[in-house]
């Protein structure tokens, strides 16, 4: 049997891709074999019998026909039309070895035999040397699953895939070595299995970095000029020193910004050098031209008709004689960082002027100075044409179509744009991280464009399951909160799947107990009163029953109960004046205290009621950015005050009488001996007396009361791409008396410390957290008979924090971040104790995790710097759990 093809040139084919040089191998060979036969190609045959051997999964006339020889065809042995059948069937990738054999020859009839080797399967891949994890994502991203065919080129750009990945992470040294076993399997002889062996070595790190040829920047502000390429030093944690080529190459366009931006126009790098020091670390050599430096001469504008040039020049903010700061020039142009820069392009954009463009031509060079044209295309004023959404699989279209600010037939603006995308992600419905508009169907000589937001839809219902100690015991707390319930489909048993969603409302159950209290709450919230109008209804109703405890022996006195039953009403509406960031909330709520045997020395009449009936007015404005869960900037205040009827004002009770009355008391009891018989049966009468004014005087509570917070959020820089990000919050309250002489009510009060899971009372207080304390803790404190402390909480209330946040993912399913921070607060019983510097002082570190379905989880480890009140030594450390609260 005849081989047509030398073997030399099967090697070479088996080891070369399919190019212009293995099919020139090919003929060359070819033309080699024939030198002597007549035609100079070969002997001419008649093509008798085609067989198909080797290993190969396709139909033996399946490959006949592709190769397009046929039976009783003439040609010539070996020639070029053997030479073009095998290029043609290295041209489909499926095999490693190729080869023509003439089989029989008789007369001038050849039988043919086509010996094909396809190329394995692949039966399983395994990745040594890395994470388990990491394998994984490996195999998908190269493509390496089970029957994919192992070609030399899947081996060779998988290894090199592998190799350039890690050695962008620092690993420059990285080894990747891959093995093919061929499956010992006689039904699936043609398959391997794949190991793929890494070896990423250490990352190589940065040593050294030289600076030659600055002059006017010092070595040290070049190298801060480089965010991401950093030397090794000790006491640097928060950017590692690693070498990455890509980062590298951006921070030397960097080292020429810092220059643009002090004036030095036509700075550059004229050589640079990578030294390789050991197998760990390299060393980079630099060097520079400054150039000279320069400033802005006269800048004119052309072309611009909409607004004059005194309006750009004044938006523009650069004049003449400036240093020139290029950077800063193409920002106050086209800021691409902020998509609400305060620039050129969006004063055009924001205006309707969507096809403008505006560009910045250098005109003259003359000395040191340099003269500027800012040319202005203004184009046709545009108006949204088709507003669309899409992916709201549960949310119903017209919740997110209310909440757009872009409206058909509206002048273009892209700062509506960007106010939608904030309000569908404050929607918390959608992932916020994927809120990105498209636009469609520009139409410049029209004037119109159209716009799509598709959403993402997450889970907006959450369940709460917390526990935690707090306020001198175990509690426990199980809450639904249904953030996009329907409540129009409440009685249709289609709708529920498993409730009935998709109309934006909010429902909440919340039942809160411990072995001495037991809350119940329900509350609704309708957005969209109506449906047209952005004014939102909230509704609610708990009622709550406590039970005496005794702060010493720990025991609870079931027959001395304390409940409290109470329900809201309230209205609030966006504003437009002074901005459309602003909400003025109005309610009215009622409360029934009823005491029953509840005894303590906060309420003086422990059987008796009172009654609260009060309305609340609120101004609130909030810009934060896009995600909810983690707002990278903007700020958020809220002013409140809370009002009660100003009863006695036309009650017709003489306060001041009763508190003679009372003093005269609480004089004569102070003055009485404790361990004489009659002076303590006195001293009850005297206390069920003070008990009885005191119920006249909170009969109806009367009382004011005020709060106030604001929160920034600011983003400090980017860490791997991540925005470090600072919370600065303060807040103050104040509750106050319209009458001093009724005085101060035991109920609205502040109560400082701790992590928030101590509000183990409706009695109208406010638990204010403080960390690195216990709850409820610092709060002012006096002693009664016993020389016990007993906390009646504080009037007055100030609180400082800084919190640095920075997170480790934001994805739908769950949203991380850990954070560190300082804090301060302190509280007092009147403005004569007040001082707002002397706080209780608190640091320490965190973790958040927000997952749909429950909420916000998280963990704090606070230490306290000062003494809690009635104790002399620092505090320490506390540690906080937070489930479903943020701070």
């Amino acid at each position: 049997m005849e081989k047509l093809v030398s073997s030399s040139v099967k090697e070479m084919t088996k080891k070369l891709p399919i190019t212009y040089f293995t099919l020139l191998a090919l003929l060359i060979s070819t033309s080699l074999s024939a030198q002597n036969l007549p035609g100079a190609n070969g002997k001419e045959y008649i093509i008798g019998d085609i067989k198909v051997t080797g290993i190969t999964s396709y139909n033996e006339n399946t490959v006949i026909t592709f190769t397009g020889l046929r039976k009783g065809e003439r040609i010539f042995l070996p020639g070029d039309r053997i030479s073009k059948v095998i290029k043609k069937l290295w041209d489909l990738e499926l095999f490693s070895d190729i080869n023509f054999y003439i089989s029989n020859v008789e007369g001038d009839v050849a039988d043919l035999e086509i010996n094909i080797q396809e190329v394995p399967e692949l039966n399983e891949a395994r990745i040594q040397g890395i994470k388990k994890r990491k394998s994984e994502e490996l195999i998908k991203d190269n493509g390496l699953t089970k029957g994919a065919k192992v070609t030399e080129n899947l081996i060779t750009t998988t290894r090199n895939f592998i190799a350039n990945k890690y050695k962008k992470d620092g690993f420059l040294n990285t080894k990747v070595v891959i093995n093919t076993i061929p499956v010992k399997d006689t039904v699936a002889s043609n398959k391997v299995n794949m190991v793929v062996l890494i070896d990423k070595g250490d990352r190589v790190k940065v040593d050294k970095i030289n600076i030659e040829g600055n002059e006017q920047l010092s070595d040290g502000k070049v190298r801060r000029a480089m965010k991401n390429t950093k030397r090794k030093k000790f006491l640097r944690f928060w950017k590692r020193s690693k070498y990455i080529q890509a980062d590298y190459e951006e921070d030397k366009d960097n080292i020429i910004t810092k220059y643009k931006e002090k004036g030095y126009r036509d700075a550059r790098i004229i050589s640079d050098s990578l030294i390789i020091e050991d197998d760990n670390s390299v060393s980079l050599n630099l060097n520079l031209e400054e150039g000279n430096k320069y400033y802005f001469g006269n800048i004119t504008f052309l072309g611009n008709s909409v607004y004059t040039d005194r309006e750009l020049a004044r938006q523009l903010v650069i004049k003449k004689g400036d240093v020139y700061n290029g950077v800063l020039l193409e920002k106050q142009i086209a800021d691409n960082s902020k998509p609400d820069a305060d620039d050129l392009t969006n004063l055009y954009q924001n205006n309707g002027y969507l096809f403008s463009s505006i560009d910045a031509v250098e005109t003259k060079v003359y000395n040191d100075t340099l003269d500027f044209e800012i040319r202005v295309r203004e184009g046709k004023l545009t108006y949204f044409d088709h507003i669309t959404v899409t992916g709201n699989d549960k949310t119903n279209d017209h919740v997110i179509y209310r909440t757009l600010r872009t409206r058909p037939g509206q002048r273009y603006s892209k700062d509506l744009v960007v106010r939608t995308v904030r309000e569908l992600g404050q929607l918390g419905f959608f992932d916020p991280e994927q809120l990105e508009p498209q636009f469609k169907n520009a139409n410049p000589q029209a004037g119109t464009i159209d716009i799509n937001y598709p959403v993402v839809e997450k889970g907006s219902s959450q369940i709460e399951l917390q526990g935690g100690f707090g306020g001198g015991g175990f509690v426990g707390t199980l809450g639904l909160a249904f953030s996009n319930f329907s409540i129009r489909n409440i009685f249709n048993k289609e709708s529920y799947s498993p409730l009935p969603m998709g109309d934006g409302q909010t429902l909440r159950i919340r039942a809160q107990a411990s072995r001495f209290f037991q809350t119940y709450s329900l509350s609704f919230v309708e957005p969209w009163l109506g449906g047209k109008r952005p004014y939102q209804l909230s509704t609610s109703f708990s009622h709550t029953i406590q039970f005496l405890l005794n702060n010493r022996t720990r025991r609870v006195d079931r027959n001395s109960k304390f409940l409290i039953t109470g329900g809201s009403i309230g209205i609030a509406k966006r504003l437009n004046w002074p901005d459309n960031y602003f909400t003025l909330s109005q309610a009215i709520s009622v409360r029934h205290y009823n005491l029953k045997n509840y005894n303590t020395r906060l309420f003086t009449f422990g059987n008796g009621s009172s009654n609260d009936l009060s309305y609340t007015i609120g101004i609130n404005r909030n810009n934060t950015t896009v995600n909810p869960i983690f707002p990278t900037g903007g700020s958020e205040f809220n002013l409140v005050a809370k009002l009660s009827v100003p009863y006695s004002l036309f009650d017709g009770v003489d306060y001041g009488e009763l508190k003679d009355r009372r003093d005269a008391l609480e004089e004569e009891r102070s003055n009485l001996d404790n361990s004489n018989s009659r002076d303590l049966v006195r001293s009850a009468e005297i206390g069920t007396e003070i008990g009885e004014i005191d119920q006249e005087r909170f009969k109806w509570l009367e009382y004011y009361k005020l709060k106030f917070d604001g929160t920034w959020y600011t983003s400090l820089v980017n860490i791997g791409k991540k925005p470090l990000v600072l919370k600065t919050k303060a807040e103050y309250g104040f509750l106050g008396a319209y009458n001093s002489n009724r005085g101060n009510i035991p109920f609205e009060r502040f109560f400082l410390g701790g992590d928030g899971l101590g509000a183990t009372s409706l009695d109208g207080r406010e638990v204010i957290s403080l960390r690195g304390y216990p709850n409820q803790s610092i709060t002012p404190q006096s002693r009664t008979n016993n020389q016990d402390f007993d906390a009646d909480g504080a009037t007055i209330y100030n609180k400082y924090s800084l919190e640095l946040r920075y997170p480790i993912t934001l994805k739908p399913a769950a949203s991380i971040y850990v954070l560190g921070f300082l804090e301060g607060g302190a509280s007092y019983d009147s403005f004569k104790s007040f001082n707002p510097f002397q706080l209780s002082r608190s640091t320490g570190a965190g973790l958040r995790i927000f997952m749909p379905a429950f909420g916000l989880l998280g963990i704090d480890f606070g230490y306290g710097f000062d003494p809690i009140p009635g104790t002399n030594q620092a505090n320490g450390w506390e540690t906080h759990f937070i489930i479903g609260q943020q701070f």
